[in-house]
């Protein structure tokens, strides 16, 4: 997901390179989430699912930039990263922060 623009400074400076690394950990693929497990979709392929070209994103398992740590961080296609920040999202648009 792009970082927004006033959560920018929450990410390391070498945030770009924490991410390559936990995306080679998964192989390029998606490691999947709870909704989708066993979602192994392809970055810069077609999701086997919705067909969409996959763009392969770094997920914050505990929502916060702070937390570096690669326990806590995901690759994940985007159908996947969707379905796990939308109870997140909801939350925030109820607190009226996006």
């Amino acid at each position: 997901m792009p970082i927004s623009a006033e959560n920018r400074k929450r990410y390391p400076s070498e945030w770009k390179d924490i991410a390559q690394r936990i995306r080679d950990r998964a192989g390029n693929c998606c490691e999947g989430s709870p909704a989708y497990p066993d979602c192994r979709a392809q970055n810069g392929e077609a999701h086997p699912v919705t067909g969409s070209r996959v763009i392969l994103t770094v997920a914050h398992l505990d929502h916060m930039p702070e937390h570096n740590d690669p326990s806590n961080l995901r690759a994940l296609c985007q159908r996947c990263h969707n379905t796990y920040d939308s109870a997140h999202r909801a939350a925030n648009r109820a607190r009226g922060r996006g």
